[in-house]
């Protein structure tokens, strides 16, 4: 079937959080909330027809996970990225956040090294700070064309000095990049040297953009794939972030043992009786949707760059491989963080994400969630750039 991408929905009748909470960042609910990375988009038709057909039957006690679940995961990493992760080492997360604060907590202890690369997903530093481990940072290099690469000559310093983890985004929030097998073999295997450990977030592995093609990093070596954890969802690439249901495939079926013992602890090892048939048909039915979703988010960024070219010079949009996220450089504006933060809010009437909330190299840039109707887009623009005019 067609999806209509255009179609402009009231997101204050599901009390939307990116409406509701704006206020308590940016001091006021009356902006167009571009700044938390959900989609203003209805999902999947089997999804929607999954979730409705299970309301319908009326009880909604505890669920059994069936191995049907699982599998439907699994087909999907075969079909998208030719992985095939082994089930016994797979477990269910309520969310791929909580489940890295989870494994923090399990395979570490206080005052251990995490490394991660800034700028990058702010809940990355956060995690490692609420549960007392040490931040190290490797910042991210960007080249006068604004290409984001790795500092591999940092990693192998930091990594060398007691790093426990590192954290990999990949592919890439907010820079957009998607990593080659040949950069996640030079850090993979700068890990395997050092003995540290990679969890890698892949959540955004499905939104690939330009015919950009994932690598998982598990895939890239039998040494790499023995030290990598990693944490992949259908919440970003379907929209079901407020149905909470992620995976996490181990690099050990201990650790997957110990991880669910924890989960059983805390009485959250099932899935709800919605995100159940709502993952399994978006991993078994929802490759249409998506095909069409990734057109229109095209779509969506060439706008965006175009606009600025024509309209907003001092603005200068990425060209994002994957995700909906569009990291802009507003440096020409001139302004400091605090002061881009006022005067996208107060003059332009847009919340974004800012920049140095994602760490060292993230300050003067503002981070643009494109997942909405091309009209969304454009009005945000036409608000920035008369706020631009008038400075």
């Amino acid at each position: 079937m067609r999806y209509n991408f255009d179609e402009s929905m009231d997101r204050s009748e599901n009390s939307a959080a990116k409406l509701e909470e704006a206020h308590l960042h940016y001091g006021t609910n009356d902006v167009i909330p571009l700044w938390i990375a959900d989609m203003d988009f209805r999902t999947a038709q089997p999804i929607i027809d999954a979730i409705k057909a299970r309301a319908d039957q009326g009880i909604f006690g505890y669920t059994f996970r069936p191995d049907a679940y699982f599998a439907s995961v699994i087909g999907w990493q075969q079909r998208r990225n030719g992985y095939s992760p082994a089930v016994e080492k797979m477990a269910f997360a309520p969310g791929v956040v909580p489940a890295m604060r989870m494994f923090l907590n399990l395979f570490t202890v206080p005052g251990d090294k995490i490394l991660i690369q800034q700028p990058v997903y702010h809940p990355f530093a956060d995690i490692v700070h609420n549960t007392g481990r040490m931040l190290v940072v490797s910042e991210l290099l960007r080249d006068e064309a604004g290409r984001y690469t790795m500092d591999f000559d940092d990693l192998e310093q930091k990594a060398g000095d007691g790093v426990k983890y590192f954290i990999l985004c990949n592919p890439h929030n907010p820079v957009g990049r998607v990593w080659t097998g040949e950069e996640l073999g030079r850090v993979g295997d700068i890990c395997v040297r050092h003995g540290v450990g990679i969890l890698s977030d892949e959540i955004h592995a499905d939104l690939m953009l330009g015919g950009s093609k994932h690598t998982v990093m598990a895939q890239v070596s039998p040494e790499i794939a023995a030290f990598t954890t990693t944490f992949i969802a259908p919440s970003k690439t379907f929209n079901l972030a407020g149905l909470q249901a992620s995976t996490v495939i181990f690099d050990s079926v201990e650790k997957k043992e110990d991880y669910v013992a924890e989960l059983r602890k805390m009485d959250i090892a099932r899935n709800s009786c919605f995100n159940l048939v709502a993952s399994m048909a978006a991993y078994n039915e929802g490759e249409e949707w998506l095909a069409q979703l990734l057109s229109y988010l095209e779509g969506n960024m060439r706008f965006i760059q175009e606009y600025c070219q024509l309209y907003i010079p001092k603005l200068k949009p990425n060209e994002p491989q994957a995700t909906y996220l569009c990291w802009i450089n507003a440096l020409d504006l001139g302004m400091t963080d605090g002061e881009l933060l006022r005067f996208f809010v107060d003059k332009a009437g847009v919340a974004l994400s800012m920049g140095n909330e994602f760490g060292q190299g993230g300050s003067g840039f503002v981070r643009f969630n494109a997942a909405c109707p091309r009209s969304t887009v454009k009005r945000a623009l036409e608000q920035i750039r008369a706020a631009v005019d008038a400075l």
